[in-house]
């Protein structure tokens, strides 16, 4: 039998979380710096990646503007969060900040072509908050999660400036053909726009366009136009309660 070697995954998970500190506090950056480049060297040679030291040395040179990305995220939380009192809060308790830091990292190495990792690292967090983000999803600068359980973003999803999204929005694809696997398959979303609670959008060709508002629970299927706002009705009923129902 072969063996496919998931104990990696409590070294992913170890690793991803050290990256994560060592992002943010010099301290940990400099206790952990040889643990995380050995780390990575020792997990591409199982995956049986070539070039795995100038791999690790162009991803160090990203690090800088994932930071600077990262920080633009969380002035994006504390500018539209009213419940939150300061940046330390959001550096250090908000899932929606931790799974944006997490995506920032992976998609870094996915666009480095690093098979395998990135959606390892993408798992652990999505375990952890409940936000599922792909490596390979595009995403700009100050983007902002409210809550976000059960969001779900897509490999092919692009994501403009300053879009906020609610808990339990999707951004997928319509199912295609394994053949069409490259092609894009998930919405784009443009500047400006706030999706709220349980929406979903689906498929490659949809964009919704920018200063957009979409509404909670909709299902959105074709694009929209910029400055639009998507609503879904339904008509609520209160009303007194009868006599013998509890």
């Amino acid at each position: 039998m072969k063996s496919y070697n998931v104990c990696l995954k409590d070294t992913v998970k170890t690793f991803t979380k050290r990256l994560f500190y060592s992002l943010f506090d010099c301290e940990q950056d400099e206790e952990h710096s040889k643990y995380l480049e050995k780390t990575f060297l020792k997990v591409l040679k199982t995956l049986e990646v070539d070039n795995a030291e100038q791999i690790w040395a162009t991803f160090k040179t990203n690090l800088p503007e994932i930071r600077r990305m990262l920080d633009l995220d969380a002035l994006a939380f504390e500018n539209n969060d009213p419940a939150s009192y300061n940046l330390q809060e959001i550096y250090l308790a908000y899932p929606g900040f931790y799974a944006i830091s997490v995506y920032r990292l992976s998609h870094a190495l996915y666009k480095l072509k690093v098979p395998i990792l990135p959606r390892m690292m993408s798992e652990f967090i999505h375990g952890i908050t409940g936000i599922d983000i792909h490596p390979g999803a595009t995403i700009d600068e100050s983007f902002y999660i409210d809550h976000g359980t059960g969001i779900v973003i897509g490999e092919t999803s692009v994501i403009g400036k300053n879009v906020k999204i609610y808990q339990g929005v999707t951004l997928g694809g319509i199912s295609v053909a394994k053949s069409l696997a490259s092609t894009k398959r998930h919405p784009t979303i443009e500047d400006n726009v706030c999706i709220y609670a349980n929406a979903t959008i689906l498929g490659g060709d949809i964009v919704i366009g920018a200063n957009s508002i979409i509404g909670a629970n909709v299902w959105i299927t074709e694009s929209v136009p910029e400055n639009s706002l998507v609503t879904y009705q339904t008509e609520i009923k209160i009303r007194p309660k009868k006599n013998g129902i509890k």
